[in-house]
């Protein structure tokens, strides 16, 4: 990372969250209000923190993704915190993905994980005329239906994702081996920087790679889309973020965008970011400063001013027409 000051680019060493003497639950509590570190869609939901199996084995985190599937969170500091360990970090993540595999229904889910987690973390935005495990379920139907995600899809298989500020060799090696044959692991570092007091960290997903003909050009000179998907290979369990709606026409740069029961309005701009109060954010970020809310359903709760719907019912059309 470079810090420009007056045209000059200053290099800045990335820090260590054992420099900086944050412990695991230091990033489990960050991770827990900011899934969108680890979640390039955004839409994720958290329904566990510090799950016990029935063998005393802790899985981090625990969430619900856009497909219905249950995904393990499991978070080490730094590269030598993976290193000490006598149980490889992927291998512990599998064994905990084969103990939530038989969790086949929401109650279950619900009974065991999400209304336990749920009472621990109860705060002013729990409905005091609901029960927690009333609420637990309101919030999983919410969830499937901003996502589309029927009762057959729950389930159907685990996801896990694997975060520190670097990771070793061996892990690596194994993790892109378990992606080729067939089990979804993704890695993600989260890299802190300290600058002037000030805490950044960079996101920066290494595993699975991205399929490299995504980056060619062709002899035209058109790109072939970096990292975006064309519209005919998006579906129902894909559905398009913002940049994407941008690529595609569905919205537009300068579009005005409204949160949905709150008076703020903001600019669409052309990268997918908003204007906040003159100044450029998320619209994530622009949900939870307006809300108070540790985290929001991005396109649930954002409103198109001009087409009077949410982005959520704006793309889930755009779909169904393509």
């Amino acid at each position: 990372m470079y810090h420009i000051s007056k045209n000059e680019a200053i290099y800045v060493e990335p820090t260590s969250f054992s420099e900086l003497q944050m412990t695991e639950h230091d990033l489990e509590e960050l991770i827990k209000h900011n899934t969108n570190l680890i979640s390039e869609d955004e839409s994720m939901l958290i329904v566990g923190q510090q799950v016990r199996n029935s063998d005393n084995g802790i899985c981090d985190l625990v969430a619900l993704n856009q497909n219905g599937d249950l995904v393990l969170i499991e978070i080490k500091r730094d590269k030598k915190d993976i290193e000490a360990r006598r149980e490889a970090f992927e291998f512990q993540a599998i064994r905990y993905a084969a103990g939530f595999a038989t969790i086949t229904d929401i109650d279950d889910l619900i009974s065991k994980i999400y209304a336990p987690f749920l009472e621990k973390n109860q705060n002013n935005h729990h409905n005091p005329t609901l029960t927690i495990t009333e609420q637990a379920n309101r919030n999983i139907v919410s969830f499937f239906e901003e996502n589309n995600i029927t009762i057959e899809d729950f389930n159907q298989r685990q996801q896990i994702i694997l975060v520190a500020s670097d990771f070793d060799l061996q892990t690596k090696s194994a993790v892109a081996w378990l992606n080729q044959s067939g089990v979804e692991i993704n890695c993600y570092k989260l890299i802190p920087y300290k600058i002037k007091e000030e805490l950044y960290i960079d996101s920066e997903k290494i595993l699975p790679l991205d399929q490299y003909e995504d980056y060619y050009v062709d002899l035209k000179g058109k790109s072939t889309t970096s990292k975006i998907k064309s519209k005919r290979q998006s579906n129902r369990r894909s559905l398009p973020r913002i940049d994407e709606m941008l690529e595609w026409g569905v919205v537009k740069e300068g579009d005005l965008l409204r949160a949905k029961n709150h008076d703020s309005t903001v600019i669409l701009k052309g990268n997918g970011n908003v204007e906040f109060n003159g100044k450029e954010t998320s619209i994530q970020q622009w949900l939870k400063e307006i809300t108070g809310w540790p985290s929001v359903q991005t396109y649930a709760f954002t409103e198109h001013v001009e087409k009077g719907k949410t982005l959520s019912d704006i793309r889930r059309e755009f779909m169904d027409q393509s």
